[in-house]
C-alpha cells in the first residue's frame, strides 16, 4: 500500500450503509400557530415532542433529528414503527381534545424503509427523503407509508389502507408508491365503506370536477388548490346547459386514487376534470384535462404557467375549452357572468381561500378565523360581494349556534346580506345568504324570491336549492320542500349532514315521522355534535310518544352546549305558523329543556 493509498483513505472513509424503518414527522399549520401565540405553540411542541420521543423509546427506535417542528427517527423493524407512528397519533388526538381547536397541534407522518448512509449519529440518503416527501403528503393527524412498507406490513398488523397510487415527490427521481394508513375505526369505516348504488347519468353534458392536485411541495398551500377547484365549480355551475356535481361530493375523493369509471358511476356523471397545481412565489403552473369517464378517452388536456395575477384568466380559458368541447351553448348572461372575477386582489383573495378552509371546519373557533380571514379580505377590496356573502355566512352560524346573544345580530346580517347584492347583483352566494337573513328575520316571502333568484343564477347549486328547501320546510311547504331537497342531493350524491336535517323536517312536516327519525340518526351517527339534528330529533321522538329517546336527544343538546337556551330557541325558530313554533318548544321542554 502506498503513501497516497494511505492518506487517500483518511481523507475519504468508507461510506457506511445500512436497512432502516424511517419515521418523520412535522407540524400542520406550524406558521400559523406560531404566527398566533409562539409562547403557547412552544409550550405545546414541547410537551408533544416529549411523549413522543418516550413512545419511540418504548418501539425500540431513537430520534436522530428534531429541528424547529421536525421530528426524525429510525427503527430496525418497520412494524415496530408503523405501530409507534399509530400510537403517537391516538395519543396525540387525546391531548388536543383539551385544547381549542384553533390551538390544536397535528403533526404529519410518514414512514419509509430504505438503505441510508450513517454518518456519526446522523442519518442521509433517499430512505431518509422518502420519509419526509411521505410527512408532506399526511393529512394532519394522518400517517403515510411508502409501497415498500405497505408490503412488509400489509398482514402483520391490524390496520386498513388506502391506495393513493404512485406519486411524483420532490427530489427523488421515480415516483413513490403511497398509502394512507386509517388507524381510526371510523376513518376506516368512512373510506372502506360500500359503494353506492350508481346513479343515472343526466340527458345534459354532466362533469365532477375533482380536487386539483398541490405539487407546490408545501402542504399548507392545500388551501390555494383547493381554492382552484371551488372556483372551477363554481363557474361551471353558472350555466344551465351542463349537469355539475358540487364541491362536497367531489371533495371526497380528495387524496384518493380512484379510476374514472368508479367516480362515473358513484356521482352519475359523463365527464371529468383533473388537475394540479404548482404555484411558486409568482408563478403559477396549472395542469387540466376533460375525461369522458364512460370511455377513458381524453377530450383535451393544457398546460399553464403563468404569472399569479393571472389566476383568474387561465380559470376562464379551462372554462371555455369544456365549454367548447362538451358543445354547450351559453347564454348572454351566462358568457357575462362566467368572465366576472370575484376580485381583482390576489391578496384579498388569497384570505378569502383561507376563510373558506376555516369555515369548512364548522367549529366555533375556526368560524371566528374564517369571519376573520373575510373581514380582512374585504378590508383589501371592500367591493368583494363574495367575501360579504361568506361573511353574512359565519354571522348566520354564530346565530343559530347560540354562539352569540347579541340582539342586534340579525340586523347585521341582513346588512351583510343587503350589501353583498347591491355589490354584484348577479351573485348567488350573495342571494343565498339574503335569503338565510331574510328567513332569519321571518320574512318568507322575501327569503323565498331571494332563494330562487340565487338558483336562476346557479341552476347546479345543491346548496341553493337546499336552501329553498329549509325557507319553504319553515313556511309549511313540506312538499315542496322534499322535492328540493332530494334535488340537492341528486347535484350533491356525498351531501353533507346538514342535508339529512333537511330531509328529516321535511319528512316531519309531511307525516313521516318515522323516516324523519331514521334520516336524522343517520345525521347524528356522521356528526355526534351535530345540535340542530339532535334538537330535530328530540322534537320528533316526543311526537312519536318515545319520551325516553326525546330525553336522551335533549341530554345530547346539553353536552354539545351546555348553554342551551329554549328561550332563544323560541325568539328565533322561524317557522311561519306560531303554532309550529310551540308546537317545537312544547316537545323540547317535555323532553327536559329550559
Amino acid at each position: 500500500m502506498t503513501t497516497a493509498d494511505t492518506n487517500d483513505r483518511s481523507v475519504h472513509p468508507r461510506i457506511i450503509r445500512k436497512l432502516a424503518a424511517i419515521l418523520s414527522a412535522d407540524v400542520k399549520g406550524y406558521s400559523r400557530l406560531m404566527g398566533d401565540d409562539e409562547v403557547a405553540t412552544i409550550r405545546t411542541l414541547a410537551a408533544y415532542r416529549t411523549l413522543m420521543t418516550e413512545r419511540i423509546g418504548q418501539y425500540r427506535g431513537r430520534v436522530i433529528d428534531s429541528p424547529g417542528d421536525n421530528l426524525l427517527a429510525e427503527f430496525a423493524s418497520i412494524v415496530d414503527a408503523v405501530q409507534c407512528a399509530v400510537e403517537v397519533q391516538r395519543e396525540l388526538r387525546q391531548k388536543n381534545n383539551d385544547l381549542p381547536t384553533a390551538r390544536r397541534m397535528e403533526f404529519r407522518i410518514g414512514v419509509n424503509v430504505g438503505d441510508v448512509i450513517v454518518e456519526d449519529e446522523r442519518l442521509y440518503g433517499d430512505g431518509v427523503n422518502i420519509a419526509a416527501r411521505l410527512e408532506s403528503l399526511a393529512e394532519g393527524g394522518g400517517i403515510c407509508i411508502s409501497g415498500a412498507v405497505h408490503d412488509q406490513i400489509e398482514n402483520k398488523l391490524p390496520l386498513t389502507y388506502v391506495d393513493l397510487g404512485e406519486q411524483t415527490v420532490k427530489n427523488i427521481a421515480r415516483p413513490v408508491r403511497v398509502f394512507r394508513v386509517l388507524w381510526e375505526p371510523a376513518a376506516a369505516s368512512e373510506d372502506t365503506q360500500e359503494t353506492p348504488m350508481p346513479l343515472t347519468i343526466p340527458d345534459k353534458p354532466s362533469i365532477a370536477v375533482l380536487p386539483f392536485l398541490n405539487l407546490s411541495g408545501d402542504a399548507e398551500q392545500e388551501y390555494f388548490s383547493d381554492g382552484i377547484t371551488e372556483d372551477l365549480i363554481t363557474d361551471l355551475s353558472k350555466l344551465s346547459g351542463l349537469f355539475v356535481i358540487s364541491r362536497n361530493s367531489v371533495f371526497l375523493y380528495k387524496g384518493k386514487a380512484v379510476k374514472p369509471e368508479q367516480v362515473s358511476k358513484e356521482l352519475g356523471v359523463r365527464f371529468l376534470l383533473e388537475g394540479s397545481v404548482r404555484k411558486a412565489g409568482n408563478r403559477v403552473r396549472i395542469t387540466a384535462q376533460l375525461i369522458d369517464a364512460t370511455t377513458g378517452y381524453h377530450l383535451w388536456a393544457e398546460r399553464y404557467d403563468r404569472d399569479l395575477q393571472d389566476i383568474f384568466a387561465v380559470q376562464d380559458e379551462v372554462t371555455a375549452k369544456i365549454v367548447s368541447a362538451l358543445q354547450v351553448r351559453l347564454t348572454a348572461g351566462e358568457q357575462e357572468r362566467v368572465k366576472r372575477p370575484p376580485t381583482n386582489n390576489l391578496e384579498a383573495y388569497d384570505c378569502f381561500l383561507r376563510g373558506l378552509e376555516y369555515r369548512s371546519h364548522r367549529t366555533q373557533e375556526a368560524n371566528a378565523q374564517a369571519r376573520r380571514m373575510f373581514e380582512r379580505a374585504i378590508a383589501l377590496d371592500p367591493h368583494f360581494a363574495v367575501a360579504h356573502a361568506m361573511l353574512g355566512l359565519t354571522q348566520l352560524s354564530e346565530i343559530t349556534t347560540q354562539w352569540t346573544q347579541d340582539p342586534g345580530a340579525l340586523d347585521q346580517l341582513l346588512a351583510i346580506a343587503q350589501h353583498a347584492v347591491a355589490l354584484d347583483d348577479a351573485q348567488p352566494a350573495a342571494y343565498e345568504t339574503l335569503a338565510y337573513a331574510y328567513l332569519a328575520k321571518k320574512q318568507h316571502a322575501q327569503a323565498i324570491a331571494a332563494a330562487e333568484r340565487a338558483i336562476a343564477l346557479d341552476p347546479n347549486s345543491a346548496d341553493a336549492y337546499q336552501t329553498l328547501g329549509d325557507i319553504l320546510n319553515f313556511a309549511g311547504r313540506g312538499e315542496e320542500a322534499l322535492t328540493l331537497v332530494e334535488k340537492a342531493m341528486r347535484l350533491n350524491p356525498r351531501y353533507p349532514v346538514t342535508y339529512l336535517w333537511s330531509l328529516g323536517q321535511a319528512y316531519r312536516l309531511v307525516g313521516k315521522r318515522e323516516e324523519a327519525a331514521t334520516v336524522l340518526r343517520r345525521a347524528v351517527i356522521r356528526n355526534p355534535d351535530y345540535l340542530a339534528a339532535h334538537m330535530l330529533l328530540a322534537v320528533i321522538y316526543y311526537e312519536l310518544g318515545r319520551e325516553e329517546e326525546a330525553r336522551a336527544a335533549a341530554a345530547e343538546m346539553l353536552r354539545i352546549n351546555p348553554r342551551y337556551s329554549l328561550a332563544i330557541t323560541k325568539k328565533l325558530i322561524p317557522f311561519q305558523d306560531p303554532a309550529a313554533v310551540e308546537q317545537v318548544v312544547n316537545a323540547l321542554e317535555k323532553a327536559g329543556l329550559r
